[in-house]
This record gives structure tokens, sequence and C-alpha cells, in this order.
């Protein structure tokens, strides 16, 4: 956990400098980018993709008109996608992302869906969002959190930013809670993952911090204690697979 006051973080498993964080984020990224959706069916045999529609349904934008939707650190698009496919004409989804380079697979994935014009992309950092307050109906925010320097800031950014009666969602990595597969599932991430990153994308670096970042992520109620710190209410979580992955959820009330 960090607050302003600190001068240092985590990245993985190493100490590092606030300051230093997110740039060494945003190249773990830029390495990534265009292969970043294969790699993530090759890790999860898939299942990533279940995941992200049991997480995206939960938004329900139905036809409510003039909804406004906020997926964060979403840059390739996959969470904005399947939620535009679900709202009304008149729905506005905007993805916001730091990376660039993100962002610009994103756009093309947009293209080729059809859903450019239902679509806004924005390149800016998930601490300081460029939007008024009560924007937005609904703040979505996937496999993202745990790189953001400061979680707590994020947290207050999401809240700000979201109208009364707006839902905060989080789908993130969390513990395993099946005796037995927690030490299969280390193994795989600390052993597979990254010689899959070596011949794939070939670079094993950043796919070894990404299961590291998940080691030192919060614990599935520590977050949910700082979501309600943030200012939500009914604040929850559910486990996913296992507790493999949670999805954490809270109202602006």
């Amino acid at each position: 956990m960090s607050s302003d006051r600190e001068t240092s973080t985590h990245f993985g498993f190493a100490e590092v400098g606030l300051h230093e964080k997110q740039g060494l984020v945003d190249d773990v990224f830029h390495k990534v980018a265009r292969r970043y959706d294969l790699m993530n069916d090759l890790m999860s045999g898939g299942l990533h993709r279940l995941w992200k529609d049991v997480f995206a349904a939960k938004v329900r934008p139905g036809n409510r008109e003039g909804f406004r939707h906020l997926d964060v650190a979403g840059g390739t698009g996959d969470i904005a996608f399947r939620i535009a496919r679900g709202a009304g004409a008149d729905a506005e989804i905007v993805v916001l992302d730091i990376n660039g380079d993100m962002l610009d697979v994103g756009r093309d994935r947009a293209v080729e869906r059809g859903l450019r014009a239902k679509v806004e992309f924005v390149q800016a950092n998930a601490e300081s969002l460029p939007f008024p307050d009560a924007s937005f109906d609904a703040y979505t925010i996937a496999f993202g959190i745990r790189n953001v320097p400061r979680i707590e800031t994020a947290l207050a950014e999401a809240h700000r930013v979201l109208r009364p009666g707006g839902r905060f969602l989080c789908l993130e990595f969390s513990q395993v809670a099946v005796p037995g597969l927690d030490k299969l599932y280390e193994a795989y991430s600390f052993n597979v993952i990254p010689t899959i990153g070596k011949l794939v994308a070939g670079d094993a670096e950043p796919y070894r911090y990404l299961v590291e970042s998940i080691q030192r992520f919060p614990h599935a109620d520590e977050f949910e204690r700082m979501i309600r710190r943030a200012g939500f209410r009914r604040t929850g979580f559910e486990r996913l697979t296992g507790g493999v992955v949670a999805i954490h959820s809270g109202w602006k009330l």
C-alpha cells in the first residue's frame, strides 16, 4: 500500500522509487502491446475471455439514455467492446490508458469491429483522470489496478468521476482459495508464464514482472477495505476459478 507521503513502492518483487514505477510499467506494456491478447489466451487457456464476459455483463448498460462508461487501463478494448455491444445507440464508452501503444491496438480493433464511432480512446493517467466530477455511470478496470503506483489515488479518482448511483467494478488476479491448486498455480505462474513470454513475445521479463505483481497485490478482503475507504458503499467481491481472479464492486451512493 502507498500514500502520498511515501517515496517508494514495489515493482514486482523489487522496491523502486514511487516516481519510477509508472515508467517501468509503461516499458512493460510497450514491449507486450501487440502480443498482449495472444499472450492472455496462452497464459489463461482462454479463461480470460470467460472472466471478461462475466465482468462486463455486470455493467448492464441496457438502453439507458445518455449512458456513459469509463474503462480504465483498457487500451486494447477487450472490456469496452463487450459493453458497447450491449449498450444503447447513444451510449458513450471511453477507454482510458496511459500507454499509447496499447491504445493504438485498441483503435485498430475498434475499426475492425465497426465500433470506432461508439468508443473513444483517451491517453491519460488513472491517478489523474481528465474528466469533471460525476461524469460517468459506470467505471471498470480489468487487470490494471495492480500496475498503478498509488492505488488509493486511483480509487479516489474513480469515486470522483462517477455519478451518484454509479458503479465501480474491478477484475483482478487474486489468491487461489482451493487447497493444492494454489501450489500448482504458483508453480505454473513462475515457471511456465515467463517461458511462454520468451517464446511468443521474445522477452520473459515483462511476464515475470506481471506474475510478481499478482503476488504483491493485496488480498481480496484488504482490497475491498481500500475500496470502502475511497468512499464506495455496498462493496463486495466474487471469486472466479477457485480464486485465480476476483471481481470487486462498489457503488457511489
